[in-house]
């Protein structure tokens, strides 16, 4: 069976056809992303995926934020655990169906105990680093560093969030909005998909960039240059619903 075109992209959120059990808020986050060649992507990406690709280009982004009131079901938000801060870096993919989404290559969190849960629990590459916000004269700096033995790469992001808005900017949409993450885990690549509001966006200034990261995920040499698009969002609540089925657009 031949695959299915990307379906359209929208910066709003199709319906869930299950029910979420995931919720949890992300704030105050920097989209910083480079154009990439597709092929240099597409042996990066799980099994049954490609680049899904926007002017010719995929990309890649670098994705400090902090997530808070992480819930699971019925049950009320974790504490403490549950809030800490983020840095991921992600690619673009499309499935044979359609769906279009995001993959993971790292998710540097601050708190053990999460990125141990998210590994077993998820099979998403969490992994454990020291991690800093600071703000300063309105401009707002990540900075990550890996916990552990061998490679501990790190990366800084400071960046000066802007008073003009985003809207309907088709590459904007394309890269924010993204109602789904393929993951790979024993054998089978696995769509989860998700909801939120639409993203509130502005554009951002560039401040600082000393990143490690990208490259340590395969992709060396991009972010020696600026980012060829800089957002700012101060955040959306979201929620995840199990894999299995296709979503479908009100």
């Amino acid at each position: 069976m031949s695959p299915r075109p990307p379906d359209v992209v929208s910066a709003d959120a199709p319906a869930l056809l299950r029910t979420p059990f995931i919720r949890q808020r992300w704030g105050g986050l920097a989209f910083a992303h480079w154009r990439v060649e597709p092929e240099r992507v597409a042996p990066l990406l799980p099994p049954g995926t490609r680049p899904d690709v926007h002017d010719g280009s995929t990309w890649v982004g670098l994705i400090p934020f902090e997530l808070s009131g992480s819930a699971f079901g019925p049950l009320p938000a974790v504490p403490w655990a549950g809030t800490f801060l983020e840095t991921n870096v992600r690619l673009y993919s499309v499935d044979d169906l359609g769906r279009r989404g995001v993959v993971f290559r790292t998710l540097e969190a601050q708190k053990l105990l999460p990125v141990t849960a998210a590994r077993a629990g998820l099979g998403l590459p969490y992994r454990w680093a020291s991690m800093s916000r600071r703000r300063s004269g309105g401009a707002v700096e990540y900075a990550s560093r890996r916990h552990g033995p061998g490679d501990r790469p790190s990366s800084r992001l400071a960046v000066r969030p802007l008073a003009d808005e985003v809207v309907a900017d088709p590459l904007a949409d394309f890269l924010t909005g993204r109602w789904g993450m393929h993951v790979a885990r024993g054998g089978r690549t696995r769509f989860w998909p998700n909801h939120h509001p639409r993203w509130p966006l502005r554009r951002a200034s560039l401040e600082h960039l000393d990143d490690e990261l990208v490259a340590w995920c395969g992709l060396p040499g991009v972010t020696d240059r600026a980012p060829d698009s800089l957002l700012w969002s101060d955040g959306v609540e979201t929620v995840f619903a199990p894999p299995g089925g296709r979503w479908e657009r009100p």
